[in-house]
């Protein structure tokens, strides 16, 4: 309010208009009310404060409410001031009773109707409209025209039937005007028809006011009839349109809910197959490196078995040397001793190994059914998680993302574990396949060192017994040969415990081929877990399908219902037009009843006025022959003398 004021001011200022004190008080009134209706009704404006108020309207000002009634604004004024308020955008509701508008006025009047887009609401009573012709043309051009305003006041405006075809016209091509005040107006019989043929087209009308205008009565019903009609289609329509508002958004709301879960299920049953085709890709490429881990394992047993073969032709090769050498094997018992010494630390240091080796190999086999227990035990639970998943599958939709997330880290994980005892599995069989490499190359070394040793011990004894032959000591001979023999007997026995230990190493890979087989059964019963497992995720893929049909067919129901309700719109919808029809044709049939009964009463009223014109002339006739009579009979003469 105070920017109003002070915009007024500053305007009057520039201008070098002396402002009136009585606007300036009201405009601080208003603004001490904190109201948004400027009232400056009975003050008399001058041209240069229309002028400055003018500019003023032109800005953005809080009122919307402006009342100018009885300000007896000149011709200028009127039309500066309306100019002024075409570029307004606030100004709702224009008050301009009883100001005696001429006709540039009213010219202006249609051009604000035409320009302005915010006013609702225009008070027009006692202008005296209507005595200007092509003013108040132009002032229904601009009406019709015109596409916001809902309230117009036309009282005492000298409006007669031809101004009533030019407002009817207007009324014709308008869309918003609800209400129309035309009371105490010169409208007469044929304005009143003109306008119940508008509003025949007009369906906008709920309030039309036309008392003091010499209308009939059955005009005036007849366009109460029509305006209510009309204010029960609005009622109507707006009703339809609120509910239509609804159901779409009701429907709107359960299609984007629909779609957003058709969306989510599509997403969860393409992550499952997704799960499903790289956990069986990771399944077949674990079963081919157990494949490739066995077939290596395989060689690694056959290349053992090889080589024992070979060390056993080696040894009996060896018994048959010893067996022709019997005879120079006497001078070797001291360094037989030694061998059979450091063959017992070799042995004592071998079996220390082997009972490594089996620890080892034990923990090892306890690791891995541990590991196989967790793992059976983390199986079990997750088809117990799959169990309560399945029954709680309905309320935490939202949670199945989160849930298939953690199920995919512990299979990782579980594939991770996989693959580190695989691994180590490996590892070991390398382990002991290298361990024994280097016991059958340190065996067959020792073989080798001892062949070489017996072969210069040989060479030694052919020379000691070239020269015992020479020096013939036969007796020392026997002793040494007796000192062969018990050699030769230490030899055997050597060789039986080195037989023992092959069948021992026989024995092992026996039991490790055993171990391959638990393995081989072990992947069996993992790929059949798998199986299991991709069955469950098919039923579960399958049941949540059974769902989604089942939610499809709820929506296909929801859509029937749609259609129907739909349907049932378009039949009220059919039903009203027929009846506007219906009233449409009963309203024509009456309006041509009351023509024709116009019609027959002017008949009658004609036949009337001849009756009396007949009778008139009849009297006079009478008269006149009644007076010529009197005056050609003997009483008339008789008279006469006498007066």
């Amino acid at each position: 309010m105070q920017d109003f004021r002070q915009t007024y001011l500053s305007l009057c200022k520039e201008g070098g208009v002396k402002p009136q004190e009585s606007v300036v008080a009201q405009i601080q009134e208003s603004r001490a009310a904190h109201s948004s209706r400027l009232d400056l009704s009975g003050q008399s404006l001058s041209l240069d404060t229309c002028s400055v108020l003018a500019r003023a309207f032109q800005k953005d000002i809080t009122f919307t409410d402006v009342s100018l009634s009885d300000c007896m604004l000149s011709e200028e004024g009127a039309k500066v001031l309306l100019t002024g308020l075409c570029g307004n955008t606030t100004v709702k509701i224009l008050d301009l009773k009883g100001n005696n508008l001429k006709s540039a006025g009213v010219e202006v009047l249609g051009t604000l109707l035409a320009c302005n887009k915010t006013l609702r609401r225009l008070v027009l009573e006692w202008n005296a409209l209507g005595v200007w012709d092509e003013a108040f043309l132009a002032f229904c051009q601009g009406l019709a025209s015109n596409s916001m305003l809902t309230q117009l006041d036309l009282r005492n405006n000298q409006i007669n039937h031809h101004g009533a075809s030019e407002l009817a016209l207007a009324l014709k091509h308008n869309t918003t005007l609800e209400v129309l005040d035309l009371r105490w107006n010169n409208i007469g019989l044929l304005g009143g028809r003109i306008l119940l043929e508008a509003l025949q087209k007009n369906k906008r009308i709920v309030q039309l006011e036309l008392a003091g205008n010499n209308i009939p009565s059955d005009t005036l019903k007849a366009l109460e009839r029509t305006t209510g009609h009309n204010s029960d289609r609005q009622s109507t329509l707006r009703e339809n349109h609120r509910k239509t508002q609804v159901l779409s958004k009701e429907i709107q709301t359960l299609k984007d809910k629909k779609s957003h879960q058709v969306l989510s299920l599509m997403e969860t049953i393409d992550s499952q197959r997704e799960e499903i085709r790289c956990s069986k890709r990771s399944t077949s490429i674990q079963i081919g490196q157990l494949q490739e881990a066995l077939n290596e394992r395989k060689s690694a047993v056959n290349s053992l078995t090889a080589k024992l073969q070979m060390t056993e032709e080696a040894l009996a090769l060896s018994e048959q040397k010893n067996h022709n050498m019997v005879e120079l094997l006497t001078q070797v018992k001291v360094e037989k001793e030694e061998q059979r010494e450091r063959q017992s630390r070799e042995r004592k240091k071998e079996q220390e190994d082997c009972v490594l080796r089996e620890g080892k190999l034990f923990r090892e086999i306890q690791n891995l059914s541990e590991t196989n227990s967790q793992l059976r035990n983390k199986v079990e639970e997750m088809e117990r998680w799959c169990k309560s998943q399945q029954h709680q599958i309905f309320e935490l939709k939202q949670e199945l993302t989160n849930s298939t997330a953690e199920l995919n880290l512990r299979l990782a994980q579980a594939e991770d574990r996989l693959e580190t005892e695989k691994r180590r599995s490996k590892q070991a069989l390398r382990d002991m396949d290298s361990l024994r490499q280097k016991e059958v190359e340190h065996v067959n070394c020792n073989l080798e060192e001892s062949e070489r040793a017996l072969q210069e011990h040989i060479f030694k004894l052919e020379g000691q017994r070239i020269q015992l032959e020479e020096q013939e000591h036969v007796s020392s001979l026997e002793e040494k040969l007796r000192l062969v023999h018990s050699s030769l007997q230490e030899v055997q026995l050597h060789c039986s415990q080195q037989k023992q230990t092959i069948s021992e190493f026989k024995a092992k890979t026996n039991h490790q081929s055993i171990e391959v087989d638990g393995l081989r059964r072990r992947i069996g019963e993992l790929q059949q877990e798998l199986l299991g497992k991709d069955q469950e995720k098919v039923a579960e893929v399958s049941q949540v399908r059974l769902e989604l049909q089942e939610q499809i067919g709820h929506l296909q129901a929801e859509r029937t219902l749609q259609r129907g309700l739909k349907e049932k719109i378009c039949a009220l919808e059919r039903e009203n037009k027929v009846l506007s029809s219906n009233h449409r044709e009963v309203l024509l049939d009456k309006e041509s009843e009351m023509s024709s009964m116009l019609e027959k009463l002017r008949l009658k009223e004609a036949d009337i006025r001849r009756m009396r014109e007949d009778e008139t002339n009849r009297a006079s006739y009478l008269q006149s022959a009644f007076l010529t009579y009197v005056q050609g009979s003997p009483l008339g003469h008789c008279s006469s003398p006498k007066k």
